[in-house]
């Protein structure tokens, strides 16, 4: 697939403050793309960079391999041919559906307007709302109207900033499925904005993580969760605890709870301390176990219930139990641990790896 979006080494600054700096990227056509990040780490500003709403003090932006943006230029928005899906809808409450739907589509006939608009809401799921008001429409119908305004374009790329995060985690996660299998069908090339890893997870085909304004890692939701890069990525992208390590051999480590034989190699001398990340679904309930762990906490979570466990020599870990295995706090339970992705970071240092 050809390369549709490029960025080169961007930076954004807000009052002579950098907010973005020394990003690069690229969006292949066809592609969902997710910037997902804490508040404050630089996403929107991306977003906004792409969209024409931000200038840039360094770097470059193309589309379809022509400049967009550079330090002293920046295309208008609204000749970007870019679809937009915000966060709070931004439909015009005194038009009716249908004809948000085709505002902007001053060219096309009052006739081939109302057919647009027929087609679209057939596409997103509102076949027969075009007469309705946004007022008499769901939180999650809005979206789809916003979702079927900014396909009107025909754009080759939709950006969607946060575009769920008002609506109820059912609801967002129905639509998340909903949004990328039309994108998919249409072939439309789209990034996503939001701090919501599950969110990331459900939509793109690839997730750049960021913090502080750059990318800590751009990759498969897969390999973020096992395999990833440092230790915030470690932090933000799912769920475990450290424990903490001494490396025995290039892919061994010896913790507390056992001997770890992993799927990489470091380059770490013999004897050097080092945090080994445990996921919950490393640490699996086993009758047989050698580890005997006392339950501190347990959270229910209808097929799962996530334990927070302390081993016998003080740390903690997490696990994920089948919900019918119930245990009440304090009580003992032998687990073992299954660390296959052996992911672990200096103490003092990020670990350099071989």
């Amino acid at each position: 697939m050809s390369t549709l979006l490029t960025l080169k080494d961007i930076e954004c600054q807000y009052q002579g403050v950098s907010a973005v700096s020394g990003l690069s990227l690229h969006v292949k056509q066809g592609d969902i793309l997710c910037l997902l990040g804490p508040s404050g780490c630089g996403k929107t500003t991306v977003l906004k960079a792409i969209a024409g709403f931000q200038p840039l003090t360094r770097g470059e932006i193309l589309l379809n391999e022509q400049h967009i943006s550079r330090p002293g230029y920046t295309l208008a928005p609204e000749k970007r041919r870019l679809g937009m899906v915000f966060q709070d809808y931004a439909l015009f409450p005194h038009m009716n559906v249908a004809d948000n739907v085709s505002f902007g589509q001053r060219r096309l006939a009052r006739a081939e307007k109302q057919k647009l608009a027929d087609e679209l809401l057939e596409l997103v799921g509102l076949e027969g709302y075009g007469e309705r008001f946004p007022h008499e429409l769901s939180g999650g119908q809005q979206q789809r109207v916003a979702l079927a305004r900014a396909l009107a374009a025909k754009p080759e790329l939709i950006l969607l900033d946060e575009p769920f995060s008002n609506l109820d985690v059912e609801l967002r996660e129905r639509l998340n499925l909903e949004v990328r299998s039309i994108l998919k069908e249409k072939g439309i090339s789209a990034i996503l904005v939001t701090h919501d890893q599950h969110e990331a997870f459900m939509m793109g085909d690839q997730i750049a993580v960021m913090h502080n304004g750059h990318i800590q890692q751009r990759d498969t939701a897969f390999n973020l969760y096992h395999e990833p890069a440092n230790r915030f990525v470690a932090d933000f992208v799912g769920q475990g605890l450290f424990l903490r390590g001494t490396v025995v051999a290039p892919d061994t480590i010896e913790t507390e709870a056992g001997l770890f034989k992993g799927n990489r190699a470091y380059e770490w001398e013999r004897g050097t301390e080092v945090d080994v990340l445990i996921r919950p679904d490393d640490v699996v309930p086993d009758e047989n176990g050698s580890l005997m762990a006392k339950v501190e906490q347990k959270a229910f979570k209808g097929a799962e219930t996530m334990y927070t466990l302390r081993l016998p020599t003080g740390p903690r870990v997490l696990s994920m139990f089948p919900s019918h295995q119930d245990h009440l706090i304090g009580d003992r339970v032998c687990v073992s641990i299954e660390a296959d992705h052996l992911v672990a970071f200096a103490v003092e240092n990020e670990p350099p790896l071989g």
